[in-house]
């Protein structure tokens, strides 16, 4: 099949595994949630060759994510498996860090709730959850296209853009190591299993 191909995910690629190659350098094993196309995947995974990267998404998504595996394959990327937050069960994995991008948006509230719940409680002492994408601080908009681009998402029925104090709200048992500013008016958010 033709692989599935996300701009965005080709444009912040290289900034996002600078990142994720610090605050994963002590990891073993990470589960992606929401791996999309599976570019970030085939990305990282060679890059990160100590850790093992899980991969998993709604179904209708496994097949392209697979074509991406089928062309850049490695001996660490595993097999995409189903996650719907809410109605599929967490998948029965040992990994010690979590990392998701460009989901949080757009999710539902409930959704995004459930998701802080669930890293909280699968994740070790020290685990660490990398988290990417917009988001608003203290009420605010980093920037005008963000307050458009949430504007668009709750038109089409999506959560929109997250406040970072509402997420440390939903995240008890996690505590906000670090924000850091990425391209495009992005952040990358780390937190760590208390």
């Amino acid at each position: 099949m033709e692989k599935p191909f996300s701009q965005a995910c080709e444009n912040n690629k290289a900034p996002i595994l600078a990142v994720l190659k610090e605050v994963l350098k002590y990891a073993n094993a990470v589960l992606e949630i929401g791996s999309g196309t599976g570019q970030h995947a085939v990305h990282f995974a060679p890059c990160l060759p100590h850790l093992r990267w899980y991969c998993s998404d709604v179904e209708a998504n496994h097949a392209g994510i697979n074509a991406w595996f089928n062309e850049f394959p490695a001996a660490n990327l595993i097999a995409p498996c189903r996650l719907m937050l809410g109605l599929d069960p967490w998948p029965n994995l040992d990994v010690d860090a979590i990392y998701t991008a460009n989901t949080t948006h757009i999710m539902q509230n409930h959704e995004v709730k459930l998701m802080m719940e669930l890293v909280q409680q699968h994740l070790p002492i020290g685990g660490v959850f990398c988290q990417y994408g917009p988001f608003r601080q203290g009420g605010e908009f980093s920037s005008q296209s963000n307050r458009d681009f949430d504007q668009s998402l709750r038109e089409r029925g999506y959560g929109g853009v997250q406040d970072v104090d509402t997420l440390k709200g939903w995240a008890k048992g996690l505590a906000l190591t670090a924000k850091m500013a990425m391209p495009a008016n992005n952040l990358c958010l780390i937190w760590h299993k208390v």
